[in-house]
């Protein structure tokens, strides 16, 4: 294998890192950082060693919903120390600029920011560095794709119509810059009434996992609306920590395992390709 793309002509893998996976949405209020924390913990208490980067500058609710209020430490050489939580090591753009100051950032600022939490935070070894991108598509998603090579993307829709469309166009756009779908969840699936216990379908059910197949990608499952899963972020202890035996988190573990199937799937592919050259 010759030394392809050295210098800053394409993008350079993490060392210590093998998966990196985007999370993302075609649209806001699907309870995307929702499922990116569930996931996160789940893969640490299935073992592996994770990270999760807080790309979502217009909204950065990882460190509310993991508990973390601290500044990430500068280290000599500029290099970053990642916060942890659960298990799970973090860095997120609202640990750098706190409160409720909303980012305003045009996209070569964005750039920067990208690949300096790529590039310098001290992650350390990884399984799995699970990056929250904001909704939508765009500018993230570019500098995330020059910067480092991608195992892959998970999409997160809720069964509306609405969402659907954007979740289709988050699809096209990943598709667009040659960035694997490795499955698509569908968030807020139904809702259990507490008092008769029937499934009300709020958004029509099974919208996602129509979806999933006329595209042919991989559906990674559902999640129920219920408040537990908000309460548990709202508080900084995601739901997942309550392990795969919850009714409430079971979900997240299903998730995390096909994920790590499609991602041990993913590398197999490349080391082929490599093999073949």
């Amino acid at each position: 294998m010759g030394h392809m793309g050295q210098g800053s002509e394409g993008p350079q893998p993490l060392p210590g890192i093998h998966h990196i996976v985007a999370v993302g949405s075609g649209k806001g209020g699907v309870g995307k950082t929702t499922v990116a924390v569930n996931l996160s913990i789940a893969l640490a208490k299935l073992g592996n060693r994770v990270g999760l980067l807080d790309a979502d500058v217009y909204g950065p609710n990882v460190p509310l919903m993991m508990g973390s209020r601290e500044q990430p430490r500068v280290l000599e050489g500029n290099r970053i120390e990642p916060l942890q939580a659960h298990e799970v090591k973090l860095i997120s753009v609202g640990s750098i600029s706190p409160g409720d100051k909303p980012m305003v950032m045009r996209g070569p600022m964005l750039h920067q920011i990208i690949r300096q939490f790529l590039q310098q935070v001290q992650w350390g070894e990884l399984d799995y560095l699970i990056v929250d991108l904001p909704p939508g598509t765009g500018d993230v998603v570019i500098s995330l794709v020059q910067t480092v090579p991608l195992t892959g993307a998970v999409i997160i829709s809720t069964p509306s119509d609405v969402a659907l469309q954007d979740g289709r166009k988050a699809i096209e756009m990943f598709r667009q810059v040659n960035v694997d779908v490795l499955g698509i969840v569908e968030n807020m699936s139904f809702f259990t009434c507490p008092h008769c216990h029937h499934e009300i379908d709020i958004f029509s059910k099974g919208g996602v996992e129509r979806t999933a197949r006329e595209y042919q990608i991989p559906f990674l499952g559902s999640v129920a609306l219920d408040p537990e899963i908000r309460h548990g972020g709202d508080r900084g202890l995601p739901i997942s920590l309550a392990g795969d035996l919850s009714e409430q988190a079971a979900p997240f573990y299903k998730i995390a395992r096909q994920l790590a199937e499609r991602a041990q799937e993913h590398a197999s592919k490349e080391t082929n390709i490599l093999e073949i050259r």
